[in-house]
């Protein structure tokens, strides 16, 4: 039996359906009266995201530094990729949301590697219950595993019991430029990328980053409610 922890997440995730995300943005100094808790299962205001500059409370300014046991069982740091943009995935082996983005997540590793990229899997399950996915469905990212340790690792952005997936982008410094809730898809991670790109080049800070790439979901999430609209 799996423990209490896990059935609690799946239970949330399975609830919610993962219909509705985040993107871990908060407009910039909103009024008290008038802050947006963050909440996985709660949709933004209209036209907030476009606002949003600022990350949502509980969510780190920096990739936390942690370690757990790869596909192997040795114990490997997140840290162990200096230098690269990290896209760094936190799943489940249960959880369908998470197996849907495993292909895109092998095809952003396989196409962005040589542009300073490093897509991570960190898998919040059994070891062995991993191993087998991973051999059987061919993951082409190293994978980080963890039990209670990695629930831990979860802990530590914020994300205590909201469930899978969620995505964190960094730049080659660590910082966190963008955060995901919810299944990623593939038009979503390019703009998530090139958000990254832009701090990583100088051409924009982590804030006005989130702020342009906040500013393109919310006309790509227009675009999606409105099937005959042109393409961006």
């Amino acid at each position: 039996m799996k423990p209490l922890a896990y059935i609690a997440i799946a239970s949330l995730a399975a609830t919610a359906g993962f219909g509705l995300y985040r993107y871990a943005l908060v407009p910039s100094h909103p009024p008290e009266s008038q802050a947006i808790p963050f909440s996985g299962f709660q949709a933004s205001p209209p036209g907030a995201a476009a606002q949003a500059a600022a990350l949502a409370p509980g969510v780190p300014a920096e990739l936390p530094d942690f370690t757990l046991a790869d596909l192997e069982g040795i114990p490997r740091s997140i840290r162990s990729w200096p230098g690269k943009s990290m896209i760094v995935n936190f799943w489940a082996t249960w959880c369908a949301p998470c197996r849907r983005e495993i292909p895109l997540l092998n095809q952003l590793q396989q196409q962005h590697a040589d542009t300073g990229f490093q897509v991570v899997g960190v898998a919040v399950d059994f070891h062995d219950d991993v191993l087998r996915y991973a051999q059987d469905i061919g993951i082409r990212y190293p994978i980080l595993i963890g039990e209670q340790d990695g629930l831990d690792a979860v802990s530590r952005f914020g994300q205590g019991g909201l469930g899978f997936p969620f995505t964190v982008f960094t730049d080659r410094q660590h910082r966190i430029v963008m955060f995901h809730l919810g299944e990623l898809h593939a038009e979503q991670a390019q703009i998530l990328l090139d958000a990254v790109t832009q701090v990583d080049q100088g051409e924009l800070t982590p804030a006005q980053a989130r702020a342009a790439a906040a500013r393109r979901l919310t006309a790509l999430e227009a675009r999606a409610a409105r099937p005959d609209a042109p393409p961006l």
